[in-house]
């Protein structure tokens, strides 16, 4: 479970909705209690038109700008952000290894057993690939292309959720400039609490726009970064594939191999024994 993500979220809204409630009395004429709490100041940031103007908007936009399937992985993007060890570096490079012993030791035909144990199938790909005596040119080709094009379909992903991000602050705008029309088109400042009403409802105008900066702030912004994440943790998973299996074609020393693969990790990574595949390589 991905609890940064989890923390991070909750504590957003938690710092939101506390400072929404909250007031701090501070200066040389400060007296009372230094913090007050108003629960019922949270009725003041909600109103219904407001967030069925920004939600709806963003989701139909959203929806008109992506394809069906597309729409329908979301619950799938979800379940990989909330993922915390989905891929493992480290474990790669040991079975990588392993294989290069076998291939040492038995022939490339003998790693044919190997490859149908995979449960990665981009590994028994590339396993089969060496077995059935590809071209080694030929291999590394059709793996790196089935890496670019598996990226390209993540980039996709995350910019549907960029594209949520960069839309529901523009329709909080478009909500608060209808709160605006409404007000004045109602406004009556010779009548009785017309001028009174003003600040009430260019309160309630306004509310859009922080429901947009919420939605795009604390919703969408961060699934497209956490997915480019899980992008680059496969991709570097993937490239160690490539670059181990083509090092067992060409017959090299299992353990000059384990050296050059490391190398695709930080030095924190190795110590850690694979765990926080997305960082950086250093």
């Amino acid at each position: 479970m991905n609890i940064n993500y989890i923390i991070g979220i909750a504590g957003a809204f938690g710092v939101f909705l506390l400072g929404c409630v909250m007031g701090i009395n501070i200066g040389p004429k400060a007296v009372g209690p230094m913090f007050t709490f108003q629960i019922d100041n949270l009725w003041n940031f909600f109103d219904a038109a407001s967030i069925f103007i920004t939600i709806g908007c963003t989701l139909f936009i959203v929806a008109a700008s992506f394809s069906g399937a597309m729409l329908k992985s979301m619950p799938k993007h979800f379940k990989i952000i909330l993922n915390n060890k989905l891929f493992d570096p480290k474990g790669y490079i040991d079975q990588l290894v392993e294989l290069a012993q076998i291939a040492r030791k038995n022939g490339l035909l003998s790693l044919e057993e190997k490859a149908n144990e995979q449960s990665d199938p981009f590994f028994k790909q590339a396993i089969m690939l060496i077995v059935d005596a590809n071209d080694q040119d030929k291999v590394r080709g059709i793996l790196e292309n089935d890496i670019e094009c598996m990226s390209a379909r993540h980039e996709d992903a995350a910019a549907m959720y960029d594209k949520a991000s960069s839309v529901a602050p523009a329709f909080g705008m478009v909500g608060t400039l209808v709160g605006l029309i409404n007000m004045l088109k109602s406004m009556n400042l010779s009548g009785d609490g017309g001028a009174s009403s003003l600040g009430t409802s260019m309160g309630t105008a306004l509310i859009t726009t922080l429901y947009g900066c919420l939605l795009a702030h604390m919703v969408f912004g961060p699934v497209a970064q956490l997915l480019r994440g899980r992008d680059s943790e496969e991709v570097l998973c993937k490239q160690i594939i490539v670059e181990g299996v083509m090092a067992i074609q060409a017959g090299e020393n299992p353990k000059s191999l384990r050296e050059r693969l490391l190398t695709y990790m930080s030095q924190k990574q190795r110590e850690m024994g694979g765990d926080g595949s997305g960082e950086a390589k250093g």
